[in-house]
């Protein structure tokens, strides 16, 4: 998994794919596909139950009481009611996440700032990945809280859901969540790459030894490790803009603009309604943070590339 220069120059990994190469960010958009999609999807269960007591705070009075009335009305497709959006939205955010989180942070360590602090490096980058990402992720998530957060249901699927968003409100409709979104992801993804990438390398400081000298399934730990730790600060940093984007897509006025919006929920709910829901979210983000970067890192090490960080 150690990195080599070629006779030109270039770095090449143990496999087949030049680092840093058009094929190496390729591969790790991929990754970002496959460690986003379906970690996201799988816990749309909470997700659910998140949002609709996001707004709403009386409508369960805990989660498993929710899921069970879930269940008894609906069975296991109201439980997983909203999958569709989140499995398309987060494959979507988790190509533009990780694939542009590479290319940035080689550009702007490795070309542009050479000589700048990493933690630096690692914030910008994460943020001008995340602020692409969002423009793909946004049409999905505002359809897929549309449908979790309003009793009866607004749609009952993803085409249903934007079918009826862009007739009425146009595509415009689908992005009124867009600036809440950036608020909450982008401070959300510099945390996790940023306290992911300085934990990873702490570990390996303590350990007292260089990364390269564990094992595939060693250092794919040290990256599950990493990931809970920077989860459990992704949870907390965006959790108030979390609960405003919910707010606002189930909330919104037809032509209010979103610091009106913002302005009168906020009058509504008050910061402790900011809150509302944080244990599940640190459970959910904790636990799909540190599996996001297990499933990213062990698929660049079945590709014969080094994981990330702990260089």
């Amino acid at each position: 998994m150690a990195s080599t220069k070629t006779e030109g120059g270039a770095m090449a990994s143990k496999g087949n794919i030049e680092l840093y190469s058009p094929t190496y960010f390729a591969a790790c958009a991929a990754g970002g596909i496959i460690s986003c999609g379906p970690t996201h999807t799988s816990v749309t269960p909470l997700d659910l139950v998140k949002c609709r007591r996001q707004v709403d705070p009386k409508i369960y009075t805990s989660n498993l009481s929710a899921w069970r009335s879930i269940f008894a009305k609906e069975g296991l497709r109201g439980v997983f009611f909203g999958w569709a959006p989140t499995a398309v939205g987060y494959s979507f955010q988790g190509a533009g996440k990780y694939g542009f989180y590479e290319v940035f942070k080689y550009y702007y360590g490795e070309k542009l700032f050479p000589n700048t602090n990493k933690t630096i490096v690692y914030l910008g980058a994460s943020a001008s990945a995340e602020f692409l990402a969002d423009i793909a992720l946004c049409p999905f998530e505002a359809v897929k809280v549309r449908m979790q957060t309003t009793l009866p249901p607004y749609a009952n699927g993803l085409r249903e859901g934007w079918s009826k968003v862009t007739a009425k409100e146009g595509i415009g409709g689908l992005y009124k969540g867009l600036y809440p979104l950036w608020g909450r992801q982008i401070p959300y993804t510099m945390v996790k790459f940023a306290t992911f990438e300085t934990t990873v390398n702490q570990i390996y400081k303590t350990l007292g030894r260089p990364k390269e000298s564990y094992n595939a399934l060693q250092q794919t730990g040290v990256s599950f490790l990493g990931g809970y730790i920077a989860g459990i600060g992704c949870a907390v940093i965006s959790h108030p803009a979390d609960v405003m984007v919910s707010k606002l897509n189930a909330d919104r006025q037809p032509g209010e603009s979103g610091g009106k919006a913002m302005t009168r929920i906020y009058g509504s709910i008050g910061f402790r309604g900011l809150w509302n829901g944080l244990p599940v979210r640190i459970a959910m983000i904790g636990t799909l943070t540190a599996f996001q970067w297990l499933i990213y890192d062990s698929f660049k090490v079945f590709l014969g590339l080094p994981t990330t960080g702990g260089h």
